[in-house]
C-alpha cells in the first residue's frame, strides 16, 4: 500500500482525514456533508441543492463568487459542488502547495456564507431542472421515474432538486434552518489527498473551520419495504429513443450480501465482452449501449439496468436484458467469469490509490455512514465470492417480485414493453 490514512478529530469533533500519497503530484481537498434530498421533505424539497449553489456566492471573508474562485485558482484549484440524496460535497483539486487555501475558502464559504443572491439563484436551478423535464414539467429522467416508483413519498423518493414549485416556494428562513441544522461539527468530514503532512493538514483545517459550530449527525426516516412487482411506468415522450430502466431493491452497502452483488455486476457488465453488453449490443443489435450499476445506501440499496434503443426494439430489448438475467439466477456462471470479476475488482481497487479524489471518498465520505474498509479487507471479501454466492444473490433479489420497471419514449411499443415486463419471463417469482 502506497498510501497512510490518519483521522483525527479537531476540539469541536469535526473529524480531519488526510491520505498522504507521497507517490502523487496533486492534491484533493474535500468537506462532505451528511445532507442532502434524503433529509429533506416535501415543504422543503429541493433546498440541499438550493444551499450547495449560495454557497458560492460569497461569505464573511470572500465578498462575491469572483474573490472565491480566484483565491482558489490562484493556485491551480477549482471549486465545484455536489449535492446528492444521502449527501453533499464540496471539492477543488489543487497543487500540494495550494491546501491550505484551498482549505481556508472551503472553510469560510462553508462556516461563514452570505446566503444570498436567493431570488437569482432559484432560476438558475429552474433552468438546470429542464434537463429533466418535458415542456409541460413532467418528469423525464428514468432515474427519478424509478425512485418515486421505488419509495413513494419517502424523501428518497424526492428529486434531489426538488421541483419548480417546490423550488420557487423555498424561503430564506428555510435555508438558514437547514444551514444550521446539517452543518455543524458532527455531520461534516474535512478530507485532504496527496503529497500532504496530517498535522499541517490538522493546523490549517483548525483554522480553517474554526467557526464551525458543534452539533450531532442529522437522521433520516428509515428506507421503507420496497412495493411487490413486478411494477411498470411509461412516460409518453416523443423522442427517437426510448430509454429505460429495470430497478430490483438489494440491500445496504455493508450488507454481506454488498460484496456478492458487485461481483455479479461486473459478471453481468464489466467491457464489451461480459455478458449483457455482448449479448443486447454486439451479438443482437438492438441497442446502442446498456449498461449495469449497483447502489448502496445505509439502510438499502439496488440492482439496476439502464439502456435506450429505437422505441420499436424496446420490448424485444428489455426481454434480452430479463433473458440475460435469467441465466444468473438459473446457475449459468462459468467459474472464468467470476475470476475475471473478481480480477478486475483487484485492478480497480489498485488504480484509485492514483487518484486523490477516490481516495478521499473512501476514506471520508464513508465515514459519515459507517467506518471506512481498507482496501485489503475489501479485496479479501471478494476474493471469497464464490459462485454459488452469485447464484444465490441473483435468485434472491433479481426476481419477479423485485422489479420495478420506467420507461420514457414514444407511444410505439408501448403495450408490447408492458407485457414482457409483467411476465418476466426468465426470473424467478421472489418469495
Amino acid at each position: 500500500m502506497s498510501f497512510k490514512v490518519h483521522r483525527d478529530e479537531l476540539p469541536s469533533g469535526l473529524p480531519v482525514v488526510t491520505v498522504e500519497t507521497p507517490h502523487l503530484h496533486s492534491a484533493m481537498v474535500t468537506v462532505y456533508v451528511r445532507i442532502g434530498s434524503r433529509y429533506e421533505t416535501a415543504a422543503n424539497s429541493g433546498v440541499s441543492h438550493l444551499l450547495e449553489h449560495l454557497f458560492f456566492r460569497g461569505s464573511r471573508r470572500f465578498r462575491d463568487t469572483v474573490r472565491m474562485n480566484a483565491r482558489v485558482e490562484a493556485v491551480g484549484g477549482n471549486l465545484n459542488g455536489v449535492t446528492m440524496r444521502d449527501l453533499s460535497y464540496y471539492y477543488t483539486p489543487v497543487h500540494p502547495s495550494g491546501v491550505p487555501v484551498a482549505l481556508e475558502v472551503l472553510g469560510d464559504m462553508l462556516t461563514r456564507p452570505r446566503l444570498s443572491h436567493l431570488a437569482l439563484e432559484k432560476e438558475i436551478i429552474l433552468e438546470e431542472m429542464l434537463d429533466e423535464v418535458d415542456e409541460t414539467g413532467r418528469d423525464i429522467d428514468t432515474e427519478n421515474l424509478t425512485k418515486q416508483l421505488r419509495f413513494g413519498r419517502h424523501p428518497l423518493g424526492l428529486k434531489i432538486a426538488g421541483t419548480a414549485d417546490s423550488v420557487r416556494a423555498l424561503t430564506q428562513r428555510q435555508v438558514d434552518e437547514h444551514f444550521r441544522r446539517a452543518y455543524v461539527s458532527g455531520n461534516v468530514v474535512v478530507a485532504v489527498a496527496g503529497p500532504v503532512n496530517h498535522r499541517a493538514v490538522l493546523g490549517a483545517a483548525t483554522r480553517a473551520f474554526r467557526a464551525l459550530p458543534p452539533g450531532p449527525r442529522v437522521q433520516a426516516p428509515r428506507a421503507p419495504e420496497p412495493p411487490r412487482g413486478p411494477t411498470f411506468r411509461f412516460v409518453e415522450l416523443d423522442e427517437s429513443q426510448t430509454s429505460f430502466r429495470l430497478s430490483f431493491p438489494t440491500v445496504a452497502e455493508d450488507h454481506d450480501d454488498f460484496t456478492a452483488l458487485g461481483v455479479l455486476r461486473r459478471v453481468l457488465d464489466d467491457g464489451l465482452s461480459s455478458r449483457l453488453p455482448y449479448n443486447v449490443v454486439e451479438r443482437l443489435g438492438l441497442a446502442y449501449s446498456v449498461g449495469a450499476s449497483l447502489e448502496g445506501f445505509d439502510d438499502c440499496g439496488s440492482f439496476d439496468v439502464d439502456g435506450a434503443c429505437a422505441p420499436g426494439k424496446v420490448a424485444a430489448t428489455v426481454q434480452e436484458v430479463l433473458r440475460t438475467l435469467g441465466t444468473l439466477t438459473r446457475g449459468q456462471i462459468t467459474q472464468d467469469e467470476v475470476r475475471r470479476a473478481q480480477r478486475r475488482s483487484r485492478l480497480f481497487l489498485e488504480t484509485l490509490q492514483d487518484s486523490p479524489g477516490d481516495l478521499v471518498g473512501w476514506f471520508a465520505a464513508e465515514s459519515l455512514f459507517r467506518t471506512p474498509e481498507s482496501f485489503s479487507s475489501r479485496l479479501r471479501k471478494i476474493e471469497r465470492v464464490t459462485r454459488g454466492d452469485l447464484v444465490r444473490v441473483a435468485r434472491k433479489y433479481l426476481t419477479r417480485r423485485g422489479l420495478l420497471a420506467v420507461a420514457v419514449g414514444p407511444r410505439t411499443g408501448r403495450q408490447a414493453l408492458k407485457a414482457v415486463v409483467l411476465r418476466a419471463r426468465g426470473l424467478p417469482s421472489g418469495q
